[in-house]
This record gives C-alpha cells, sequence and structure tokens, in this order.
C-alpha cells in the first residue's frame, strides 16, 4: 500500500509528537496499571474490568500506530518558500460570501490538523481545496453542502 505524504505546518507536527509522547509515557502506564489491578479481580471470563482495560490498550496502540504513520510521512510546510501572494497549505484566508456577505477567515492546512471549529479547514476539503492558488480578488464558485457558494478572497497572510 503507498501511503500519502501527510502535510503539517511546524505547530501542527509538533502536537502530533506531543501526542505520541503523552501516549506511550503515561496513557500506557494508565492502562497497564488498570490492567494489573483487573488481574486481581480473579476469573477473567468475567471480568469487565479486565475487559475495559484491554480494549483501552488497544485503543491506545492503534492510536501510537497512526500517529507514527503520519510521522513518517510527514511533510511539513516550510512557510518561508510558499509564495505569500497565493493560498497554500500554511495560508490564513479572509474570505467573503458574495451571496449573504458574511466575511469569514480560515488557516489551510494538512487534512491530519484539520480542525473547523476551530477555523482549520483541510486542503482537501471542498472548500480548502479550491482555495488553493488563489490571489487576493479572486473569486470561486464552490460545492458544499447546502449547494454553490460564491466567494472573494480578501486576504492572504501567514
Amino acid at each position: 500500500m503507498v501511503e500519502k505524504n501527510v502535510f503539517f505546518t511546524a505547530e501542527g507536527l509538533e502536537k502530533i509528537e506531543s501526542e505520541i509522547e503523552y501516549l506511550k509515557t503515561v496513557r500506557r502506564k494508565e492502562v497497564s496499571e488498570r490492567i494489573k489491578v483487573a488481574l486481581g479481580y480473579g476469573d477473567l471470563s468475567e471480568n469487565s474490568e479486565y475487559d475495559e482495560a484491554k480494549n483501552e490498550q488497544a485503543q491506545v496502540e492503534e492510536r501510537i500506530a497512526k500517529l507514527e504513520t503520519m510521522l513518517r510521512n510527514a511533510k511539513v510546510i516550510d512557510e518561508n518558500q510558499l509564495n505569500k501572494d497565493v493560498v497554500n497549505i500554511g495560508s490564513k484566508v479572509k474570505i467573503k460570501n458574495l451571496l449573504d456577505g458574511e466575511e469569514d477567515e480560515y488557516s489551510i492546512v494538512g487534512s491530519a490538523e484539520a480542525d473547523p471549529l476551530e477555523g482549520k479547514i483541510s486542503n482537501e476539503s471542498p472548500v480548502g481545496s479550491k482555495l488553493i492558488g488563489l490571489k487576493a480578488g479572486d473569486t470561486v464558485e464552490i460545492e458544499v453542502p447546502d449547494g454553490i457558494v460564491k466567494y472573494e478572497v480578501l486576504e492572504i497572510s501567514f
């Protein structure tokens, strides 16, 4: 299976590395302790605490493996090498909805960092992918779940 590059800002990469460190040093030990305590309860065939702890252990190990795969395929966006005049991964872009006049600001990030509630949209999302390569003043029509929206790029920053 060919794994694709996972794009990160420097901040996003740091968050992933911190999460891996936390999972390996803190969560693994906590789950291991829960398993030891549950083993002390005796008969494993009817020991729900043991089953829950083993399931949690599997989830922690699965998350570690997923994050480590992301790191192996990580490509950090170097803001110094980006064209500051166009929207790229790592850009902050202020856009205006030309249908209702509402303005929004988004950071364009790799899919692993996307968090729409924090204003971070993926370069692979419908909006993010259409904004990539645009300049301030450009307009674009984007198909979103509610229909087609027309945006104007007002400002690009980093």
